[in-house]
């Protein structure tokens, strides 16, 4: 399976070269020829100089063979238009790099589902562990076709939950209000705005994302 990845910074290295340990085809997009010149010499993969955002250049590492394209430059901005853009070229999934939380509630807005912040997952992650949490017991309890999905509520989802009409194996398990987290009671009306986390059969994942995606 072949990645691409806009960006050759340290996280994009890291991740290439585990890849490539797995046998996986690797591609990267780096404005930078020296810094392409001098990782040439250690990663046993493909390299593309320009700018990662450009519609020519994301074609050119070619998105029907791309399982992933990676956008992890450090610039969010530029994270975020090479989503849009890879998105809108053919590449079927995407994963958006922001280091500025205020840009998560955009990216989600976009539909951009798959961003990250490096920043706050290691920090949560090291404050979970030094209180003996277990991330792979929420990894183990996704079984099966068990799949999460999220949007930000918009004007016309405002009202009761139970309105919302999610496809049958489909609950909303929880919300953020202003960064506020929140159960779900019965009589639980969502405000625009407000980040809902449902928890869905992977045959619902389609009619979710086309439903939401509006939104960008």
């Amino acid at each position: 399976m072949r990645a691409v990845f806009v960006g050759a910074g340290s996280l994009a290295v890291m991740t290439a070269r585990l890849l490539l340990g797995r046998d996986h085809e690797v591609v990267i997009i780096e404005r930078d020829k020296t810094r392409i010149d001098t990782l040439a010499e250690e990663l046993d993969c493909g390299f593309l100089q320009g700018d990662g955002s450009k519609p020519a250049l994301l074609r050119e590492a070619d998105p029907s063979k791309a399982k992933i394209l990676f956008c992890l430059t450090d610039n969010d901005k530029t994270n975020i238009l090479a989503s849009l853009v890879g998105r809108s070229v053919g590449y079927s999934r995407v994963v958006t790099r922001i280091e500025d939380p205020e840009y998560e509630h955009l990216c989600i807005e976009l539909g951009l589902e798959d961003a990250i912040i490096p920043a706050r997952t290691i920090g949560r992650y090291l404050a979970d562990m030094f209180e003996g949490r277990d991330h792979m017991e929420l990894i183990a309890m996704l079984k099966d076709e068990a799949r999460p999905f999220s949007f930000v509520a918009r004007e016309e989802d405002e009202g009761p939950i139970e309105d919302l009409e999610l496809p049958g194996g489909a609950r909303v398990m929880f919300f953020y209000r202003n960064d506020s987290f929140k159960l779900p009671e019965p009589d639980t009306k969502l405000k625009k705005g407000d980040e809902v986390a449902v928890i869905t059969h992977s045959k619902n994942l389609d009619r979710l994302h086309e439903r939401w995606s509006g939104s960008e």
